[in-house]
């Protein structure tokens, strides 16, 4: 579809939507507020759900179509990875569904904006790229679906080689868009993975391709080219997982070793791939170490399962637990049942059979066990706990924003210093629960706040630094120090020091902050490392 009509094409579909929300508008008040004013700054803070549809081939290369779908994958999972919500492909397939819209069909943009409508995204990018035998062209357009607006175009270009570099070029002007304090594009590009593009291209016709035999026959050819595509691994996993081929999901799931989400719920399917197998020491420890990271409710539960297969007192509190965490689901009430059951609490199990039927009343293996404890009777066959098979870190992610929105509109009149508190223990949270992108943006909202907050800054520094943004982490440690003297802010001085190989700076800075607080163990170990490796030093010296 040429340019000029693509662009009438969103045109008109904008239109129209402006003219039905102006008639709903008239009648109605809106269904959702996403967007709050902090009053103290004047700046607008913005819950990012974004949809990333496939981008057009423009050009008469063949053999090349396949790239289309190279950029959702890639600016999906780079972006996530800051803290914005970005629908899957799965997502997107489930709304071509609804939609009647044909997997085979290529729609036209006036079709990908109703498709991104129906899934209620707040932003969607709008991309075609070109290829003129020497050069790849990448452009792209960030749609705002609630102001109806269409942003400027991007454009990003390269050797066809290099089209991961153009890929994640453009997944950063789409992050800028969104997040103009968003980290600088060197540093973001340089925390690209490196994968070959024959490798790249197998995973994308591998998660695209129509037979489950040619998806993983293409994904271990990824894994082959790049043994490092962890990416690839995952969904290689999954396939298996799917196929109910549980051990090879287990070899590439426990596989992945980045903290991320495609991490996490490799975690969770490998746990589940174990269990099956009857495998529960390595599901307990999987769901046990998914669960520290992600207090997902399904986690909560089959690590309860798995405890309780496993003949552990542990499962009850966890069913407990999973039961607190949402009573509306009949089969958290019934496990937690069962487990109340075999522990002897027959009146505290009949209460939870009697909710989980309640909730769910044609539960039959339920309404068994109920008759049986009221009738101080053994049920006509064991019961056995339900395992949970879902996972939706995203829903949680969602629900939590929800609760961050919350309170910042409560915030929005409270003063900087009190607002850049939140964002501190806020940031301090995500970061003890290894999400550190989500914790580096509260952490900066709360310098921007509060300028002269050294904690703030002594914690920044310390993500910086995990992150390997060593230049940048110096700079936020001396913020700190300048600011008010820290023991936090010293000890990444410290460490930034030894990295350099600085040992007289290090051993200063730990002094300080052992001044500070003398009883700080990192600064105690860190003191003890510096001068175990200078006497080493000096005896490398001697000799």
């Amino acid at each position: 579809m040429p340019r000029s009509t693509v662009l009438l094409a969103i045109t008109c579909a904008i239109a129209t939507a402006m003219a039905v929300g102006q008639q709903q508008g008239a009648t109605s008040a809106p269904t959702s507020n996403r967007v709050s004013e902090d009053g103290a700054q004047g700046r607008l803070r913005v819950s990012k759900t974004l949809l990333v549809l496939p981008f057009e081939n423009a050009s008469a290369v063949p053999g090349i179509e396949w790239i289309g779908e190279a950029f959702p994958e890639v600016i999906g999972e780079r972006l996530n990875d800051q803290g914005v919500y970005v629908l899957t492909r799965e997502d997107r397939l489930h709304a071509d569904e609804r939609l009647g819209i044909p997997a085979t069909l290529r729609p036209s943009r006036a079709t990908l904006y109703r498709i991104a409508e129906q899934m209620d995204a707040d932003f969607a990018v709008l991309g075609s790229y070109r290829f003129d035998g020497q050069t790849f062209t990448a452009s792209a357009q960030l749609l705002d679906l609630k102001k109806l607006h269409l942003g400027s175009e991007f454009t990003e270009r390269g050797p066809l080689p290099n089209l991961m570099d153009v890929t994640n070029a453009v997944a950063w002007d789409v992050l800028h868009e969104l997040q103009p304090d968003a980290p600088a594009r060197a540093t973001f590009l340089s925390a690209a993975p490196s994968v070959r593009l024959d490798a790249f291209e197998n995973y994308i016709r591998g998660i695209t391709a129509p037979t489950h035999q040619e998806q993983i026959r293409r994904l271990k050819e990824a894994v082959r080219l790049s043994p490092e595509f962890e990416r690839a691994m995952y969904q290689l996993g999954h396939a298996d997982f799917e196929s109910r081929d549980y051990q090879d999901a287990v070899t590439w799931l426990t596989k992945l070793h980045h903290d991320t989400a495609d991490a996490r719920e490799g975690m969770f399917y490998a746990a589940l791939a174990a269990y099956s197998q009857g495998d529960y020491a390595h599901a307990e420890e999987w769901f046990g170490q998914l669960a520290a990271r992600m207090p997902l409710t399904e986690v909560l539960n089959d690590l309860a399962v798995a405890q309780a297969r496993l003949g552990k007192n542990t499962a009850l509190q966890s069913f407990q637990r999973a039961v607190q965490a949402d009573p509306n689901d009949p089969d958290y009430r019934y496990n937690y049942a069962v487990a109340l059951y075999r522990s002897g609490d027959s009146g505290v199990a009949a209460r939870q059979l009697r909710e989980a039927l309640a909730l769910k009343p044609n539960d039959s293996d339920a309404k068994s066990l109920l008759d049986a404890v009221s009738a101080g009777a053994q049920p006509a066959k064991a019961p056995a706990e339900r395992i949970k098979r879902n996972y939706d870190e995203t829903a949680f992610r969602l629900a939590e924003l929800e609760v961050e929105r919350a309170t910042e509109a409560r915030l929005a009149t409270a003063d900087p210093a009190t607002h850049a508190r939140y964002h501190l223990e806020r940031g301090r949270e995500l970061f003890n629960e290894g999400l550190a992108a989500e914790a580096e943006k509260h952490f900066r909202e709360a310098c921007q706040l509060d300028p002269q907050n050294a904690a703030a800054h002594a914690a920044l520094a310390s993500v910086l630094e995990r992150e390997g943004d060593l230049k940048n982490a110096r700079t936020e440690a001396e913020a700190a120090t300048s600011s008010s003297p820290s023991a936090e802010a010293y000890i990444v001085l410290t460490r930034l020091d030894m990295r350099a190989g600085d040992l007289t700076a290090a051993a200063m800075d730990v002094e300080r902050a052992l001044t500070l607080q003398p009883g700080n163990a990192a600064a105690q170990m860190l003191d003890r490392e510096i001068k175990a490796r200078r006497l080493a030093s000096q005896k490398s010296e001697r000799n």
